[in-house]
């Protein structure tokens, strides 16, 4: 799932579209009655409902001018077919571009802020390394490790004392401890029984907190210029050692290096160089462990934190979850309801029309609302609000393949999300360590809702009570 933060600068300007649209009426005939800020403020909570029954009631595509301080217009949609032409069929027209790579610039040169022949060898190289068989034994090792040493620890006390934890906290620590070790082999510790604050994990907290306030500057001369230097002073110390020390694993002879467990991705870029034609300076390996470990930090335990709720919720899913096929289409049933990106965004560099009859121009910003798409009758019939793994089962009790400009959560066209099996075999790992073993009782007093942020959070956290299932 790739890294999006992006769209945090353009949540603003997401808001004031839908304060605006209740002013104004436009000419497609898309129309709702008038409302002030107090409603706005009052129900920014749901923002995500609104901008569907927005997008419901324009056929799935709304045109926007404005705001006047942005000095942009936007186009909102949550079409399959418009979905399909910017990210695949016109994808050389709908880069990541220059402004990307200026807001990102702690992220360098690397995959994410990248485009054209830079970003595609790149590409080929990531994915030929997550392919790698080697890299496949240590993800699953990792996960299995984490699993047993980190997380089911947590759990057992949680539930040997009768302790309302966090879930959503500790499928965090959980992923970020195996995004770092994936990447670098090294394990920050973030998930263990102190819930300690590690250093590394607050810098990248940070530097995407500060990220979204310094380009809001221009607005409402808020800044953040002083974390932000601090935040990236300690990535680069913690990345830079990580570096140092992969070096000179990688200059030990060849037998010290093999091992039945596999390999992490740094190990791969630096010793299989040659063949990738990459420039792996000691700068090249810190953007890209960067990139890679912001990619899977928030995603992956984002989708965690709404399977397990769901599931919470649906006592006839939990108890059919131990078949592996139900329990992938259980997960592709949460993310489509529940996307951990809820917003994508594009930008023509040339004039063009997407395929709704839409018009697009240099400066247009392509919204799509990945969330309403998940929530269209017209995409997923009458039942879509429902939460039905059966869904994405066939006759032939196999998973349904649905189109990916129909199901955004991994992206789609040559940007699909390089970590979409990681993504799945860690979930699914967890998701089975948990439900098979424990009994998750969510807390009522504490409403579960989507927070209003780039990535679907939680508002409060998913408060649990965990006891051990009786054998």
């Amino acid at each position: 799932m790739a890294f999006q933060s992006f769209l945090q600068v353009f949540f603003l300007a997401l808001i004031s579209f839908l304060f605006l649209y209740r002013l104004m009426r436009y000419k497609n005939g898309c129309s709702k009655s008038s409302a002030g800020i107090v409603e706005l403020l009052l129900n920014i909570h749901w923002v995500y409902g609104w901008c569907t029954e927005i997008l419901e009631s324009c056929k799935g595509t709304f045109v926007w001018e404005g705001p006047w301080f942005a000095k942009m217009n936007l186009v909102a949609t949550c079409d399959p077919v418009n979905a399909h032409y910017v990210m695949s069929s016109s994808f050389d027209n709908f880069p990541k571009g220059p402004e990307y790579k200026q807001m990102f610039d702690i992220l360098g040169d690397r995959i994410f802020n990248s485009d054209m022949d830079l970003w595609k060898n790149q590409r080929i190289a990531a994915q030929g390394f997550m392919r790698y068989h080697l890299f496949h034994q240590f993800l699953l090792r990792t996960i299995r490790d984490k699993v047993e040493m980190g997380l089911i620890p947590i759990i057992d006390h949680a539930a040997k004392h009768g302790l309302v934890i966090n879930l959503e906290d500790i499928f965090q620590r959980f992923t970020f401890d195996s995004a770092c070790i994936l990447v670098t082999d090294y394990d920050p510790s973030c998930l263990s029984l102190e819930l300690p604050q590690v250093l590394f994990s607050k810098a990248v907290d940070d530097v995407e907190q500060a990220i979204f306030y310094r380009h809001l500057q221009k607005w409402l001369n808020i800044g953040q210029e002083g974390k932000y230097k601090k935040a990236w002073k300690v990535l680069d110390d913690v990345l830079a050692e990580y570096v140092c020390q992969k070096r000179k694993e990688a200059n030990k002879p060849n037998q010290e290096l093999e091992s039945v467990d596999g390999v992490d991705l740094l190990t791969s870029y630096i010793t299989e160089k040659e063949s990738t034609g990459l420039k792996c300076d000691d700068k090249f390996l810190r953007d890209t462990a960067l990139n890679m470990i912001i990619a899977a930090k928030d995603t992956t335990s984002t989708a965690l934190t709404w399977f397990t709720w769901l599931v919470s919720k649906h006592p006839i899913v939990e108890k059919k979850i131990i078949n592996l096929v139900y329990l992938h289409g259980a997960l592709c049933e949460a993310l489509r309801l529940y996307p951990p990106v809820p917003f994508n965004h594009k930008e023509p560099v040339k004039p063009d029309m997407l395929p709704s009859g839409h018009p697009v121009h240099p400066k247009t910003k392509v919204l799509f609302s990945v969330y309403s798409m998940g929530r269209m009758e017209s995409i997923w019939g009458e039942d879509c609000y429902e939460f039905k793994p059966e869904r994405w089962i066939n006759e032939r009790g196999e998973i349904k393949h649905e189109p990916s400009y129909k199901f955004l959560s991994f992206g789609a066209g040559p940007r699909m999300c390089l970590g979409k099996e990681t993504s799945f075999i860690q979930i699914k790992v967890v998701a089975s360590a948990l439900i098979y073993n424990y009994c998750i009782h969510v807390m009522e007093e504490t409403p579960v809702v989507p927070a209003v942020s780039v990535v679907l959070h939680t508002e409060n956290g998913l408060m649990t009570r965990i006891s051990k299932r009786r054998e």
